[in-house]
């Protein structure tokens, strides 16, 4: 996976109303993806990922006895998207819900905190979704909390799971990240906000 060079100082490049945040075509040096499953906390989930012809293909099985969650997350990052509204992917999926997980310099009680929108695909085809920042609610260890918001200006991480309480086999392939501008979203899908705790 590769993140594009402007993407790793963006604060200072607003040369568009969409900015490259991660691609899965080019050879250049990138941050990497690791995976986090329910293990971590006794579960049975397993999920797994590889790149292949410009895509990177997420898969595995959730099993909701013990946690349900299988994941992805990048290596570190220096995100400054204050410029722009949110998130954009470019996914096919399989038709469950997924979740986009943010991270920042914010703590709760001392600890690192993340942000997660939820969002829908559809069986086999490829939809754009949209995520505004507006759209992601801070969690510790899937506990929402009442706060703080999420400062796009500190963005640290991040990654995409899978948290629906269903058991069964799932896979996702995304092919872009994007930030997006407020006038520059199209959504074919839209994101939706995790109101209480998985």
């Amino acid at each position: 996976m590769t993140f594009l060079a402007p993407a790793l100082d963006a604060s200072g490049s607003d040369t568009g109303p969409r900015l490259a945040l991660a691609d899965f075509t080019t050879d250049r040096a990138a941050l990497d993806w690791f995976v986090v499953n329910d293990n971590v906390m006794g579960g049975r989930s397993d999920g797994s990922f590889a790149i292949e012809q410009g895509e990177l293909r997420f898969a595995g099985r959730t099993n909701t006895d013990g946690g349900g969650f299988s994941s992805i997350r990048t290596t570190p990052v220096q995100l400054d998207l204050s410029k722009y509204a949110g998130i954009q992917l470019r996914v096919s999926g399989d038709g469950r819900r997924y979740t986009w997980r943010l991270t920042t310099a914010a703590r709760w009680r001392g600890r690192e905190i993340s942000y997660w929108a939820d969002f829908d695909t559809r069986d086999n085809a490829w939809s754009t979704v949209d995520i505004p920042f507006s759209s992601f609610i801070p969690q510790y260890r899937g506990r929402q909390l009442d706060g703080p918001e999420l400062d796009p200006g500190q963005i640290t991480g991040m990654g995409l799971m899978i948290y629906d309480k269903r058991d069964g086999p799932f896979e996702i392939r995304l092919a872009s990240v994007h930030a997006y501008s407020a006038h520059s979203s199209q959504p074919e899908l839209t994101a939706h906000s995790r109101r209480s705790s998985p």
